[in-house]
């Protein structure tokens, strides 16, 4: 198991570790559908997680703890993006 922020940033999905323990502690990530607002919440290999990012909600699974905050390649290789294309969000929110 790892803390929620530690996994952020190591992933880095978020620039700084602080920057992770303030989007836990917002309230808007959930793991596994339950909402989570401390960064100490552990996450392990299967859970997914979902927050917003940049502007568009992020959806990924977890398939590898990582050990420390390497390369961007190495830690986009711990999870999977389960996150809708940008182009289907934009069309789904365009008025009919």
């Amino acid at each position: 198991m790892l803390r929620l922020d530690k996994f952020l940033w190591y992933c880095r999905l978020a620039k700084t570790r602080s920057a992770a323990q303030q989007v836990a502690a917002a309230g808007h990530l959930r793991i596994d559908g339950r909402v989570v607002d401390r960064a100490h919440a552990g996450v392990r290999v299967g859970n997914v997680l979902s927050f917003p990012l940049h502007g568009q909600v992020r959806v990924i699974r977890i398939e590898a703890l990582p050990v420390r905050r390497g390369p961007p390649a190495e830690a986009r290789a711990v999870y999977t993006d389960l996150s809708p294309p940008a182009s289907l969000v934009d069309a789904s929110a365009a008025p009919t």
